[in-house]
């Protein structure tokens, strides 16, 4: 299995600030997390009821959120979590930096498909056939 890019957007142990709209949308996803009760959270109860941090903050901070209620919407986990300048392979699905703006293939895949373009060419040279 490929392994996924490591996030170079943010330093390590940063946590990513949202966009005002972002925040928004975040806000009302905590409304779905099974952790929450009317704006309280479950976690972090401990007989006092506590406010949702998800739903005040304007950085990600919960880790349940973001594991588990993040996913239901991915352009919005990809818009926060995924670097600037990140593509999906065209044949594994991973992600990876795009050196240029014609990169359809992650470093692995591209070798792979290079060499089956250069096969079928040979091939076709071979084969005497103008088409």
């Amino acid at each position: 299995m490929k392994s996924e890019v490591t996030n170079t957007k943010y330093p390590a142990n940063a946590l990513p600030r949202l966009t005002p709209g972002q925040a928004r949308s975040i806000r009302r996803l905590t409304r779905q997390c099974c952790n929450n009760d009317n704006g309280n959270c479950f976690l972090l109860d401990d007989g006092d009821p506590c406010v949702c941090p998800q739903a005040i903050s304007y950085s990600l901070i919960c880790k349940h959120f973001r594991r588990g209620v993040l996913p239901l919407e991915p352009e919005l986990e990809d818009a926060i979590l995924r670097p600037k300048g990140t593509r999906r392979c065209k044949v594994c699905g991973a992600y990876f930096m795009a050196g240029s703006g014609r990169a359809k293939y992650c470093a692995e895949c591209a070798a792979e498909v290079h060499r089956k373009q250069k096969a079928a060419h040979a091939r076709k040279k071979r084969s005497g056939v103008d088409n």
